[in-house]
C-alpha cells in the first residue's frame, strides 16, 4: 500500500523527544518541546515555541512571535494574532511584505488552558494557570490563577494556583 504523506513539516522544525504529531499539520520555523501532542488540521510558524507536555487540539492556528510555555492546553480551533492591524496592501497599493509589518508577541506561561474556538490578540499575556473559556476574545492581559470569558474576555473568578 502506498502512503502519502499527510504533514508538511518543514527541515527547520526542532522536535523534542516523544512529540505526537497527528495527521495534516504545517510546522515551519517552530520548536516544540518533549512530551507534546500537535492534533490534526494544525499550523505552527517560524518563531513559535511550544514547552513541554503540551496539548495542541485541531484546527488551531498558532502564528509568528506565540510562545507557549510548559503543560500548556490549547483547546480545538483556537486562533492566536500576530499583527494588531493587518493590511493586505500598502499605501501605494502594493501587496504587504514582512517588511512591511512588525509581529507583536504573545505568551502562554506555563499550565494555562485556553477552550476551544478562543482567538487571542497579539502583545497579551496569559498568566500561569489561566483558564479562557471557549469562544472568548482575549484582548488584554490575564492575571494567573483567573477564569475569564467572553467577547472581550473578562474576569469570572480566581482559581487555586493548582487549577482548580
Amino acid at each position: 500500500m502506498n502512503e502519502k504523506r499527510l504533514n508538511k513539516i518543514a527541515a527547520d522544525v526542532k522536535l523534542g523527544e516523544n512529540v505526537r504529531i497527528f495527521d495534516f499539520v504545517n510546522l515551519y520555523g517552530c520548536e516544540i518541546d518533549d512530551n507534546s501532542k500537535v492534533g490534526t488540521f494544525v499550523e505552527i510558524q517560524k518563531g513559535v515555541r511550544i514547552g513541554k507536555n503540551c496539548k495542541i487540539s485541531s484546527h488551531t492556528f498558532i502564528c509568528e512571535g506565540v510562545t507557549l510555555e510548559d503543560d500548556v492546553f490549547v483547546g480545538h480551533n483556537v486562533t492566536f494574532i500576530n499583527d494588531m492591524f493587518p493590511r493586505a496592501t500598502d499605501s501605494h497599493g502594493a501587496l504587504k511584505t514582512e517588511a512591511d509589518w512588525t509581529c507583536i508577541p504573545t505568551l502562554v506561561q506555563k499550565g494555562a488552558s485556553i477552550g476551544s474556538s478562543a482567538t487571542v490578540l497579539c502583545g497579551v499575556t496569559i498568566g500561569e494557570n489561566a483558564i479562557i473559556g471557549a469562544g472568548s476574545v482575549v484582548t488584554k492581559d490575564v492575571p494567573a490563577n483567573t477564569v475569564v470569558a467572553g467577547n472581550p474576555a473578562r474576569r469570572l473568578r480566581e482559581i487555586e494556583p493548582t487549577g482548580r
